[in-house]
């Protein structure tokens, strides 16, 4: 392996333990390593824009890569990259747009942390600017149509899967054992959040039953997704990917924290719901039930000021001090302004499918 001459952040001894597994899983004569520096974004994990000539084997030739890691700390949530890869590899053959999964190394004596190595895809992810881009005006409705079907081809794959056994089992209740789990996180924080509470127990008295459990992505938004001249060319960031109730995806999607200030542009700040709606259920054949996509949406934003506290307590705790980590913790007032509004909007909606 040759040493290459980019900007190399992590350290020469990082830069070797990646060509050293990269030399060895492509079966390459020889490896140089040109640039490797952290990615804008991934609060929760790590990614480096990899680029690296390969001299023969299957890659030969010059390869721009993503490297993804554990950050130095993170959510509960998160899955493993090892199962995350997993996760990734099944959308990939699915046939999903995804960054083409390559490798992964569970041995974290390489560079410190287990880590895996994906295809680089063209396109910008960042929401605030997706949102506002004009350039994007003309095709905004059939862009969110597009991330309506791949949502839809998603949530084809079912329980079980031969290749996601390191999945936790799917629940009987989505609903019940969403909130147990953030319940579960709460209490694992340390002040008091009664709004929050609160919020928790409307979902618990409202909960309903599942007509089917699938394979959700659960962090399905603006900002997880590339957009390549108008066209989505990515889906991106699979770590909290699990089996659930396919309308928590789609309603995690149109939630208002995740419109980035486009309000009255219901589906992700980017376009309207009934496009949205209307790729997935012309993908899916099946109709959403649009009576309770309200209360996901209230579970979205619970979930959403929950780990909002949690990023916030990774920077208070000295786990990991970052300025993006504590300004995310001071957006939590207006997440609970945002519960007690959306329960207000929908307090008479008895939801009759609860048990």
């Amino acid at each position: 392996m040759n040493g290459g001459n980019g900007d190399v952040p992590l350290g020469e001894e990082l830069s070797h333990g990646v060509g050293a597994f990269l030399s060895e899983v492509s079966d390459c004569d020889s490896l140089e390593i040109i640039a490797l520096e952290r990615l804008s974004g991934g609060a929760v994990q790590e990614n480096y824009a990899l680029d690296a000539h390969f001299s023969g084997g299957s890659m030969a030739g010059r390869q721009e890569l993503v490297l993804r890691t554990d950050a130095p700390s993170g959510v509960a949530a998160s899955r493993s990259r090892a199962d995350e890869f997993a996760v990734l590899k099944v959308a990939w053959e699915a046939g999903l747009k995804v960054p083409e999964p390559l490798w992964a190394c569970a041995d974290d004596t390489l560079i410190g942390r287990a880590f895996y190595v994906m295809r680089r895809l063209p396109g910008d992810a960042r929401g605030h600017k997706l949102v506002r881009d004009p350039d994007l005006d003309a095709v905004r409705e059939s862009l969110v149509e597009h991330l309506g079907e791949e949502l839809a081809r998603l949530h084809a794959i079912e329980p079980p899967h031969p290749e996601l056994e390191g999945l936790p089992q799917p629940p009987l209740s989505p609903a019940y054992s969403r909130i147990q789990e953030y319940r579960g996180y709460l209490d694992k924080l340390p002040d008091p959040q009664p709004t929050l509470e609160w919020g928790l127990r409307w979902l618990e008295r409202k909960a309903p039953t599942s007509d089917e459990v699938v394979l959700c992505h659960c962090d399905y938004r603006t900002g997880n997704y590339l957009v390549e001249q108008g066209e989505l060319s990515g889906i991106l960031d699979w770590e909290f990917a699990s089996w659930s109730d396919p309308l928590e995806d789609i309603a995690w999607f149109c939630a208002r924290c995740w419109r980035f200030g486009q309000w009255h542009q219901e589906a992700g700040g980017m376009g309207s719901r009934e496009a949205f709606y209307k790729g997935y259920e012309r993908i899916s054949g099946k109709t959403i039930n649009r009576e309770l996509i309200p209360y996901w949406e209230v579970m979205a934003t619970v979930r959403w000021a929950i780990i909002a506290l949690q990023q916030g307590h990774r920077h208070t705790s000295g786990e990991e001090t970052s300025l993006e980590l504590a300004l995310t913790g001071r957006m939590v007032p207006e997440m609970e302004l945002d519960i007690l509004m959306q329960i207000e909007t929908v307090k008479e909606k008895a939801f009759d499918h609860a048990p």
